[in-house]
Formats: structure tokens, C-alpha cells, sequence
């Protein structure tokens, strides 16, 4: 299993499993447990999920996955940002916890930037480490100047990840967002890798993992393992899962990459911030 290594010297695996629209219809509510747990067989065993997928819908259904299995997930939820508070944040992360059914988070991220001040969002994550309710931080849908805001803060340098939309058909990170979290040795963590699973009807991705001998998606996620980044793919389906954790046996040529390149072009400058 690739791994790739936080700012605080801990390592994640780099293809995890996503939740979002997880637990929404109780008729796939056996299946979609059954595949985590699968996923977690494998060695998939960084799970992301958010106080926002179903209103907590998704927390509940991991929680009950995750049963009996704690010691063997690196599990990570989110904040909404009218959250973000210190006051506010603890009661957030305290119903988290309840609906997960653990007593600690091992990442705990800002879903997306809002009106409270940073300041007070780092005030705190740094109280809930301090009570043990959360392992580490860090923050999602951060744009270059919203993460050189926050690492111009005291404490801000103890983000460990920003999660963002990225995907072949969706790069404009490497611009100017990807070599910053780089430089700093933030991972970038994936989401909506396969684009909602339009990619996976786009004609020249598929000629191109035929040829290959590849499913669309394994190509899609190859791509992405080989940016040193985290992928969070979310499937409620076994087989599907089971063809994402194939990406990880064949990773792509620098040839191959090239002529990725050529087919989803990099960006040639600054674009806004990507989301969903």
C-alpha cells in the first residue's frame, strides 16, 4: 500500500475511501458497510466523512462499520464553517463523536473557509487536541491565499492536509496551490476523484485505459497516485471498490503520464478554486 507522510511524521495511505451521499438510502445500507469494511481488508483504511453528508447520515453509517475496527482506521471528519468557532466547534466535533461512536478523531478538517476568523478556528482545533477528542487538523476547499492566511497565524503550520477537488479533468491546483503544499510537505488529499464519475464517459480516458488493459477508473486514480496525493474515492458497491484498490497494481509510465498530459491538459496559469 503507497503511503504518504503527514507534517507531523505520521504516514496515511494514499488511496483512502470517501463517504459523501453514503447512508442516504437505507436499501443500500448492508452493502455500503459491507464494502467499507472490504475496503478495510484491503488496507483502504483512511475514511473520510463530514458532519454535512446527510446530516449525519454518513457519520452513523461509518460508525457502525468502523465497529469493532477502530485501532484500524485513520478516520477523518469536517467541520461546517458556521461551526468553526471554539464553542461551537466542541459541540460540532462532541456530535461527530457521538454519531461516529469513537471517543477521537485522527483528522478533523474545516470544511471550507467562512466568516469566523481563523484565528478562532485554530483556537479551536487546538482545544479539542488538548482534550483528546482530536488527533490532528487541518483544512479543505483552501485556495493559496486562504493557506498563506493560515499559515501566517500562530499554530496555523499544524495543518496537515488540504482537501480539494482534483481530478484529471480538474488540475488548476497545479498552478500554484499543489507546489505550495508541497514546499511545505502538506499533502494534498483528492476529492471527487473520478469527477463525479463523469470522467468515466470521457471518450479519450477510455481508449486510453482500454488500450492498457485498465478500467476508466483505475486510470483516473493511477493518475492521481502518481501526483503523490491522497485519493478519496467513494463507492458504497464491493466491486467497485475492489477495481479502485486495483489502480494501486499498476502504476503509470512517465510515457504514460506524458501522453495524459496531452489528452487533460496542466494549467497554463492562476484559476479560481475548483469546488462542489
Amino acid at each position: 500500500m503507497k503511503r504518504l507522510t503527514l507534517p507531523c511524521g505520521e504516514t496515511v495511505p494514499a488511496l483512502g475511501q470517501g463517504t459523501w451521499n453514503i447512508g442516504d438510502d437505507p436499501r443500500q445500507r448492508a452493502e455500503e458497510i459491507a464494502t467499507i469494511r472490504r475496503g478495510l481488508d484491503l488496507g483502504l483504511t483512511l475514511i473520510d466523512t463530514a458532519e454535512m453528508y446527510g446530516d449525519g447520515r454518513s457519520e452513523r453509517l461509518v460508525g457502525d462499520a468502523i465497529a469493532g475496527r477502530r485501532h484500524e482506521v485513520f478516520l477523518v471528519s469536517k467541520v461546517y464553517p458556521h461551526n468553526a468557532a471554539p464553542r461551537a466547534m466542541r459541540r460540532a466535533c462532541e456530535a461527530s463523536l457521538r454519531r461516529l461512536r469513537v471517543d477521537t478523531l485522527d483528522l478533523y478538517l474545516l470544511h471550507w473557509p467562512g466568516e469566523v476568523p481563523l484565528a478562532e478556528t485554530v483556537e479551536g482545533f487546538e482545544a479539542l487536541q488538548r482534550e483528546g477528542k482530536i488527533r490532528h487538523w487541518g483544512v479543505s476547499n483552501f485556495d493559496p491565499q486562504w493557506m498563506e492566511d493560515l499559515w501566517s497565524l500562530p499554530g496555523g503550520e499544524a495543518a496537515q492536509v488540504n482537501q480539494v477537488l482534483y481530478n484529471l479533468g480538474c488540475r488548476g491546483v497545479e498552478w500554484d496551490l499543489l507546489p505550495a503544499l508541497r514546499e511545505r510537505h502538506v499533502p494534498l488529499m483528492a476529492y471527487s476523484p473520478l469527477d463525479q464519475a463523469r470522467l468515466l464517459r470521457r471518450r479519450e480516458l477510455v481508449a486510453f485505459a482500454r488500450a492498457r488493459g485498465m478500467t476508466p477508473a483505475q486510470l483516473a486514480l493511477a493518475w492521481l497516485l502518481a501526483q503523490d496525493v491522497i485519493a478519496i474515492p467513494k463507492t458504497g458497491h464491493a466491486q467497485r471498490l475492489e477495481e479502485n484498490f486495483a489502480a494501486l497494481q499498476r502504476p503509470l509510465a512517465r510515457d504514460e503520464l506524458a501522453e495524459l498530459d496531452g489528452l487533460f491538459a496542466p494549467p497554463e496559469g492562476p484559476t479560481p478554486l475548483a469546488m462542489l
